[in-house]
């Protein structure tokens, strides 16, 4: 048996995908293992996760995301970037598509620009800041002092933590995160995201993944909610340039919320079992 996938990344935020369009590749009871033993960088191909693009009953396509230690994501927006890409190389769908994910539908608009660079705008929704739609112990919207921090959160489809500091290159985040993501007011967790404001419409992140467990490049659905709270607080206007260790992303709040960003085709290749 041979196993064809496409390895891809959105600012370094890299996945392996796997198309499931014309039915079942991978057995249901084992993605996550699957996931868990081709995400490592040394044993496997390596990647932050693994998508899935299967056929939806109510949307273009349905995305699925499995992480390295096995547990399934809701959504991913470095992730839906990146199946966005392969979709539309592929002839699933044209410059405008809806995908299905656990999150809810996600409006996808996409073209390549005259260098031949490929960019993805996803409709990521509202932003939701109270702790029940967090989720996150208490009521209203959700704050915390932790180790000197003040900790704010926001869900973009997944949970995030967002943490503003003077310099994000001078947090320990290895040190520091685990502490906030595994803490006991996030029922499911949290992502973390440190938040350096670097002007008027700008600002600097740096983000530890849940099912990571570890610091990745970027994080779209990290960088949308960074950019919620920041201009939720009167901090950031409703443009802001985000700057993630991968590179840049644009994220635009109105009624919903877009991020916008590229998506690169790294190498396709056969897994032989």
């Amino acid at each position: 048996m041979e196993i064809p996938f496409v390895k891809l990344q959105g600012n370094g935020n890299d996945f392996v995908l796997i198309d499931e369009m014309g039915g079942t590749v991978i057995p249901e009871e084992m993605k996550g293992e699957f996931a868990r033993f081709y995400c490592d960088r040394r044993f496997g191909i390596g990647a932050d996760g693994v998508l899935f693009v299967l056929p939806s009953e109510s949307c273009d396509v349905r995305m699925r995301l499995f992480q390295p230690d096995e547990s399934e994501a809701e959504m991913c927006g470095n992730g839906i970037r990146c199946l966005a890409k392969y979709i539309y190389d592929y002839d699933y769908t044209g410059e405008e598509c809806t995908v299905e994910t656990m999150a809810g539908v996600m409006a996808v608009s996409m073209a390549y620009n005259d260098e031949g660079d490929f960019t993805a705008t996803i409709d990521m929704g509202p932003a939701d800041f109270t702790s029940e739609g967090i989720p996150a112990e208490g009521e209203g919207e959700f704050s915390m002092e932790y180790n000197g921090f003040t900790v704010y959160a926001a869900n973009t489809g997944v949970p995030h933590a967002v943490v503003f500091v003077d310099d994000v290159n001078a947090v320990d985040i290895r040190r520091v995160a685990p502490g906030i993501r595994s803490n006991p007011v996030f029922p499911e967790g949290a992502n973390v995201n440190f938040v350096q404001c670097d002007g008027e419409d700008s600002i600097t992140i740096r983000t530890f993944e849940r099912g990571v467990e570890d610091e990745t490049y970027s994080c779209g659905t990290g960088s949308t909610a960074s950019a919620a709270v920041a201009h939720h607080l009167g901090k950031m206007p409703a443009t802001v340039r985000v700057q993630t260790q991968g590179g840049p992303l644009v994220i635009r709040m109105n009624d919903t919320i877009t991020m916008e960003g590229p998506a690169v085709t790294v190498f396709q290749g056969i897994i032989p079992l």
